[in-house]
């Protein structure tokens, strides 16, 4: 009798067609519902669904939700998303996404399986729908697009549109995984025409992918004060985004409570409102916006990876995907290991135990621009050698680490560089 097939062998094996078209359409409905629910509203600078052949569609990845914002303006159009290899392992969109042709990528690690499968769908016809940062967004700013995302916007040479989604991110934040409603803007409008693109270089195609994706929530709050409301306070688990006291410098030492932030070392307290808006209490002090903390963040560790002898260490706990079953719940691997993790100058070392044996690796900065989030700001994962792994740190210091290993793949001279446009508002 032959062997079944794993979970991941069987995946590897799909090819991809267009979406089911009775499916995809009552699925349009679903969406419609959710963005109306949402508080979702639609600015057309051109029309997707209008174009007469297969088109790309991409975004700025602001949430776990995109899918509200980039389907209906395509319609009727069925687009062929890209989605986080992961999220075929956890139900039920280990059940939806194969259904609907969706086309899992491994994050931040070459994927020749997903560039596959992407042209070929391209080539029979498929629209395809990406979003070039590769993560949703966990600070509320836009990221860079991932080393290669121009070059395979290139390759593909169909016309492209974008949707530029402000509020989103407010909507559902990395942080919080509540839903909080306000207001989505969504502003649609086409990137590259098909033509245009057998004309610019990779470069001139990254660079603007960078500008017209740039974005910060913060900031177009600041101007649209729409308020937002879920069901539990403004400030819960914002420690693990903003870990840093800007009064005293200490790391970790916030807490929340309510619509506060406080910090254990110094006192300093901040409150946050409806709007996301930061105000210090009396003798306390905090930057302007939440992602201009966050900048704060990423200086400091910046400045870290630069120090002689730089070293961060810690004992995690590692999860892995399951071969032939799938997850249920808020779960997104399996613990199967523990041990320490350590990034220095060298890159990042694990030394511990998986699968009830000894293991250890290490992988060089600049095949590590970044780590993968799957849900909250709780735990990371990264790819070694195309198999998942996710890390629990037990010092909870997860965002700490991403921007650690972020800022030494830049300083290391890693294809992952920053741009001078993320935190803007045009």
């Amino acid at each position: 009798m032959p062997r079944r097939k794993t979970r991941a062998e069987w995946l590897q094996s799909r090819r991809i067609h267009a979406p089911p078209a009775a499916l995809y359409a009552v699925l349009m409905l679903v969406a419609k519902a959710l963005g109306r629910a949402d508080n979702t509203h639609f600015v057309y600078r051109a029309y997707p669904g209008r174009d007469e052949g297969p088109i790309l569609m991409i975004a700025n990845h602001a949430s776990r939700a995109d899918y509200e914002f980039t389907g209906p303006p395509c319609w009727p159009k069925r687009l062929n998303y890209v989605v986080g290899y992961n999220e075929f392992f956890r139900f039920p969109t280990s059940l939806l996404l194969p259904i609907m042709q969706v086309i899992p990528k491994k994050n931040f690690t070459p994927d020749h399986y997903a560039v596959r499968e992407i042209l070929r769908a391209a080539r029979q016809g498929c629209s395809i729908c990406l979003m070039p940062e590769g993560m949703s967004s966990i600070t509320g700013m836009a990221q860079p697009i991932i080393p290669g995302g121009a070059k395979l916007v290139k390759k593909l040479g169909l016309s492209v549109y974008y949707a530029k989604i402000a509020g989103g991110y407010l909507t559902y934040t990395k942080h919080c995984l509540d839903r909080r409603k306000g207001r989505v803007e969504v502003t649609v409008d086409r990137m590259f025409t098909a033509e245009e693109l057998g004309t610019l270089s990779v470069e001139e195609i990254e660079d603007r992918m960078n500008r017209l994706l740039a974005h910060d929530d913060y900031l177009w709050n600041e101007r649209a004060r729409v308020r937002f409301r879920g069901k539990n306070p403004m400030a819960k688990r914002l420690e693990t985004l903003l870990y840093l006291c800007p009064r005293c410098g200490a790391l970790y030492q916030n807490e929340t409570e309510g619509d506060a932030l406080r910090c254990r070392a110094c006192g300093n307290t901040v409150h946050l409102d409806e709007t996301y808006a930061l105000r210090p209490a009396e003798g306390s002090e905090c930057p302007a916006h939440v992602t201009d903390w966050t900048i704060l963040e990423r200086e400091r560790a910046a400045e870290d990876v630069r120090r002689e002898g730089f070293c961060h260490s810690g004992r995690v706990k590692v999860g892995v995907l399951p071969e032939r079953r799938v997850l249920f719940g808020d779960k997104t691997s399996e613990l199967r290991g523990e041990g320490t993790l350590t990034l220095d100058r060298g890159g990042l070392h694990y030394d511990g135990t998986l699968e009830g044996a000894p293991f250890r690796f290490d992988l060089p900065s600049a095949q590590l621009p970044t780590y993968g989030m799957c849900t909250d700001i709780s735990r990371f994962y990264l790819f070694l050698d195309g198999r998942f792994l996710e890390f629990y740190p037990e010092a909870g210091d997860v965002l700490y680490w991403d921007h650690l290993t972020e800022e030494l793949h830049r300083a290391q001279g890693g294809k992952w560089q920053n741009t001078p446009y993320r935190h803007t508002e045009p």
